[in-house]
């Protein structure tokens, strides 16, 4: 029933064009994201001028991680399908912006506008990936489904090996980026720069993606999650709606995979392996499905966790075999543990958490007890 009440079109207006507790009315959803992203992109512009190069270009990591990390949010937190191949989603993004870039330097056509239609054609090229894995995906359920997303995170990588001739095999392309504009002064950082463009990126992404989850499609989704029976008996089309997911879910991970590589200035498959795709997913969880700020969260912990591998490390003295041995893999148990500790003492993740703590300081404020 519930799913029911989701899915039907509204009778009245929608909460946020309707009238508001003192009689007014709300601003519109999307004025208000818009506003709250104007907020964020002023904050990280003041933030950018008083951080050293290195954090400036781990700002920009993060901000790159989380377009794949709310695409996935999407997918698999208000849709309900579970993908373990996003990194490879990542890689066709990748590669696209590699070849765009190497293909528009050769044309003789340089600056920021190319580098827009670069990472434009990086998303339609993970959109139209995402679209045929989708329309598998929308078959198949449980084991069946992660068995699919689990061999595009195989098959993707090891294709830029095979065809070394197209992909450069595991010594990948490089991305020719122009410096910074020289409006911005002779001595501005390269990474702040960085900065800008990633956090532009993905501050217009997730402006579209809270939309489209506050949207009748955002409700269809969440009620295909739900329910797919009520869903399907209230007129939804389940197949199309799940493939729609996955087709957004898609767009956010290509945006990601070309913003690393522009950061990066190169792509090669080993950075876009199946440990990347885990990782992804467990992000999500560790931060709270169903959330884009859950999905922030996921990418903070997705930057940081190198940092604190490394870190831990350096704190024995170990063969250099070893060490390596061990930043390779104690990320992935590092993330393992976490995960545990999180669905034990936080199954919302960790932006569920908070909501909780939030919720309790409200309630103790005299004016709430008093009504």
């Amino acid at each position: 029933m519930s799913a029911t009440r989701a899915a039907a079109p509204p009778r009245t207006p929608a909460p946020d064009a309707g009238p508001g507790p003192a009689g007014g009315r709300r601003v519109p959803t999307l004025l208000r994201h818009l506003a709250v992203a104007a907020v964020a992109a002023l904050l990280l512009t003041a933030v950018s001028y008083g951080l050293d190069p290195f954090r400036n270009f781990q700002l920009a990591t993060v901000a790159a991680y989380l377009c794949a990390t709310a695409g996935l949010t999407v997918l698999t937190g208000l849709n309900g399908q579970l993908s373990l191949g996003h990194g490879a989603l990542m890689a066709t993004g990748a590669y696209t912006v590699a070849f765009c870039q190497t293909a528009f330097l050769d044309a003789g056509l340089t600056g920021g506008w190319w580098l827009a239609l670069s990472l434009a054609a990086a998303v339609l090229a993970a959109l139209a990936v995402g679209a045929v894995v989708g329309v598998a995906a929308a078959r198949l359920r449980g084991p069946y489904l992660a068995g699919v997303t689990l061999a595009v995170a195989v098959v993707v990588p090891a294709l830029t090996v095979t065809f070394d001739g197209v992909f450069n095999g595991e010594q990948g392309l490089s991305v020719p980026v122009e410096p910074p504009p020289a409006g911005l002064g002779p001595y501005f950082p390269y990474e702040r720069w960085q900065l800008w463009v990633a956090a532009a990126a993905t501050l217009l992404a997730l402006v579209l993606l809270a939309n489209l989850v506050r949207s009748r499609y955002g409700r269809t989704f969440r009620a295909v999650r739900d329910d797919e029976v009520a869903a399907r008996l209230a007129g939804i089309h389940v197949a199309r709606t799940q493939v729609l997911a996955f087709v957004v879910s898609a767009a956010g991970a290509g945006l990601g995979g070309a913003l690393l590589a522009v950061l990066a200035q190169s792509v090669s498959p080993g950075a876009f392996s199946l440990t990347l795709s885990l990782f992804l997913l467990m992000a999500v969880v560790i931060g709270g499905l169903g959330s884009l700020a859950g999905a922030l969260w996921g990418a903070v912990l997705l930057v940081v966790l190198p940092d604190l591998t490394h870190t831990l490390t350096e704190q024995f003295t170990l063969s250099p075999a070893v060490a390596q041995r061990m930043e390779g893999n104690l990320p992935l148990a590092i993330f393992g543990v976490t995960l545990i500790v999180v669905m034990i003492a936080a199954p919302g993740g960790v932006q569920g958490l908070l909501a909780r703590l939030g919720r309790a300081l409200a309630a103790r404020l005299p004016g709430r007890r008093r009504s």
